[in-house]
Parts: C-alpha cells; sequence; structure tokens
C-alpha cells in the first residue's frame, strides 16, 4: 500500500531544510549536441534560447539552452575526446548530469550541504556579465549526478547564464509543457535508503510518499520506491530501487545499460494533456501503449472525469483518482539509444501523487518493450 509519511509531526527533530524555491534547468551530456538540439525542437516543441561552444570562446564543449514555460534543458557535447563530458558520454551514452536547484542563496546552501556530510563537486563561483551576476555550486549525489544550486536574483532573464548568448529558436508555440513536475532517479538494490537518508540529512528533505513491492509489481518483476521532497512541494525527487522478481525489472535493465544510478525520467507537467501529447504523436515522439481493457475498467474504477474516454485511449494516456482528485499521465519510450531515459507527461487535476492505480498497466507496458529488446 502507499505510505503516506509526512513528517511534519517531528520537525522538532529533522535538521532545517536547504531553502530551494524549485527546480532550475536539467543539464544532460550527449554525443552530439547540435543534433541533440534538433531533436528536442522539433520534437518536443522546445525554443532554442541560449548557446555556448567556440564562437563564445570555450574550447572544450559546446551547450544549447532549450525552453518551453518555465522548463529549460540544456544539452552539452565534448569537443575534446579527454574530457569528462566525453567520459560520461561514453560510460552513460547521453543522460542527465546535472538537476539545477533554484536557491536565493547558493553559498549558503552549498556551505550547508558540505557541511552536512555532500561531496563538493564545485565550489561556489559568482560570475558577473552584461546581464548581471549569477552564484552557483554543486554538490554530487546518485551516480555520476550532481545538484547545481542556481543563484539568479542579480541576473537578467534575457540570457541563462554567463558564458551563454541569447539566441532566437523558436518551435511554432511549443506543445503546452509547462514546468517540471519531479525528477526520477534510479538506485542500485539495497542503496535506496542511504539516499533517502543523504536528502533527509543533507537537503532537510522528508519522505513524501513510499510505495513497496506489493504497490510496484507485476508477474515478473517489481521494484520499491519513495519520493523525497521539500515541505513546499516545489522539489519532487522520487528514488527507485530494483525488487526479487521473477524476471529483470525496468530498473535493473537501466542500471546495466546506464552503468551507474542515475536520472530515470523527467516528468512535465501540462495545463492540456490531450492537447500536448496530441501535438507530440505529431511531431514523432512515441509512447508506450496499455490494452483496450484498460480503458474498458476505466470508468468504474476513476468515476467521473472531464474527459473524453475514447479521446484518451486513442492517445493511450493514463488515469489515476485519489481522494483530492485525479490525474492523467503518459510515460515516451526511451529517448536515448540505450534503453534508459524517458519523459512523463502529466496533468495534475487536484491529485498530488504518482498514479498508483496505473502501475500495473504501466509496468506490463514497460515489459512489453523490454521483451521486444530480449531484456525481459
Amino acid at each position: 500500500m502507499v505510505k503516506e509519511i509526512v513528517e511534519r509531526q517531528a520537525e522538532k527533530s529533522a535538521v532545517e531544510e536547504i531553502r530551494v524555491d524549485g527546480f532550475d534547468h536539467t543539464e544532460f551530456y550527449v554525443g552530439n549536441a547540435l543534433q541533440a538540439c534538433y531533436y528536442y525542437h522539433h520534437g518536443f516543441g522546445f525554443d532554442i534560447v541560449g548557446y555556448k561552444g567556440l564562437e563564445t570562446g570555450h574550447r572544450d564543449r559546446v551547450s544549447y539552452v532549450l525552453q518551453q514555460g518555465n522548463v529549460k534543458i540544456v544539452l552539452t557535447g565534448a569537443l575534446n575526446a579527454d574530457s569528462d563530458i566525453a567520459e560520461h558520454v561514453h560510460r552513460h551514452g547521453d543522460g542527465v548530469k546535472t538537476i539545477g536547484m533554484k536557491v536565493r542563496d547558493a553559498r549558503l546552501a552549498y556551505e550547508t550541504a558540505i557541511a552536512r556530510g555532500a561531496k563538493s563537486f564545485a565550489e561556489p563561483t559568482e560570475v558577473t556579465d552584461d546581464y548581471g551576476t549569477m552564484v552557483t555550486a554543486s554538490v554530487h549525489t546518485y551516480g555520476d549526478t550532481i545538484h547545481t544550486f542556481v543563484d539568479r536574483s542579480n541576473y537578467s532573464k534575457d540570457n541563462f547564464a554567463p558564458g551563454f548568448k541569447p539566441i532566437q529558436g523558436k518551435a511554432d508555440g511549443g506543445v503546452g509543457l509547462a514546468a517540471i513536475d519531479h525528477v526520477v532517479g534510479n538506485v542500485e538494490v539495497d542503496r535506496m535508503e542511504h539516499w533517502v537518508d543523504f536528502y533527509k540529512k543533507v537537503f532537510g528533505f522528508y519522505v513524501y510518499q513510499y510505495f513497496d513491492a506489493n504497490d510496484i509489481s507485476t508477474k515478473y518483476s517489481a521494484l520499491v520506491s519513495k519520493v523525497m521532497a521539500n515541505r513546499t512541494g516545489s522539489i519532487k525527487l522520487p528514488l527507485n530501487e530494483p525488487a526479487v522478481g521473477i524476471r529483470k525489472s525496468q530498473i535493473q535493465e537501466y542500471l546495466d545499460y546506464y552503468l551507474a544510478p542515475g536520472v530515470q525520467h523527467i516528468a512535465i507537467a501540462t495545463r492540456d494533456i490531450i492537447k500536448t501529447v496530441g501535438a507530440l504523436h505529431e511531431r514523432g515522439i512515441e509512447f508506450l501503449t496499455v490494452p483496450r481493457s484498460y480503458y474498458d475498467a476505466l470508468p468504474e474504477r476513476v468515476g467521473e472525469i472531464d474527459e473524453d474516454i475514447e479521446e484518451l485511449a486513442k492517445l493511450g494516456i493514463l488515469v489515476d483518482r485519489e481522494s483530492e482528485g485525479y490525474l492523467l499521465q503518459i510515460f515516451t519510450k526511451p529517448v536515448e539509444d540505450r534503453p534508459t531515459l524517458f519523459f512523463e507527461i502529466i496533468q495534475r487535476k487536484g491529485a498530488h501523487g504518482f498514479g498508483k492505480g496505473n502501475f500495473k498497466a504501466l509496468f506490463e507496458s514497460i515489459e512489453r518493450e523490454q521483451a521486444n529488446r530480449g531484456n525481459l
């Protein structure tokens, strides 16, 4: 069953939370930033808003900044073979390197994290250009993933960051992606509690929800998950680990190909999931599918909803109801060569959870894809 472990009653004994206002950006290390930029620009409808590379005086990397709504993605590729970017891509394939977090004091956030046991990736750096002053600092988290604290309070919104130049690459209005809802990480078996404690002790986050193997299982595989969050709910970081099953779980498949813990998927919120998913289908984005029987049983399971079930079935959108309302969600197929990273599109209509009622249908769909790859 779902275990809500809201620890507000124990706040006096918990460490003070590092003040985080929300997600700032995610940075991918990729094999070819130019081609990845084309994919997200044309496939997902992101505007291209920033660039750095040889033309801006950077000799080791090239980066493109893409934005839609409040979602910012940075795509970074290596310009030489011996860089940390090239090594990251060689080992993991394309994947998320950085989860950026908005803060009001990057130095304080960093110093607090280090004092509580976090490992430094980059000390606080203050850089000034024509757009103002930005302060950033980074710490290690699971695998080769890092969290970067970003203080933009004295920096213009007209540019992504010092070292970048703003550019205008519109994508015909986008597809309605609004904001990052949550970012999910996969970790090795028996390591989830280690990282739960890390977020508790270092960041002051709490366990928002807990799903055990009885919640997330099929005939063949299972996993366990805990959702870490700050108390405003602006940051949600679910953590998954494999559980014992008859066959290989999707989490273990990810670990086998990524060769380390890492970001499994990024969930992006929309205000109109039917319109968004329809537009993504037209742009060639591929999604997981579920059997027709899922939609035949939907009225009895979730009750009355605003959307037309036939339209949801046509697009493959899932629905789950909670006490506060319901949510609609859909998951892309992996967006990299390796079966690792994918995206979730989500619309919340009062629900604050993660679609527990969809877990069985979703995971069976994932297992069908695993079987097609010969990995189940």
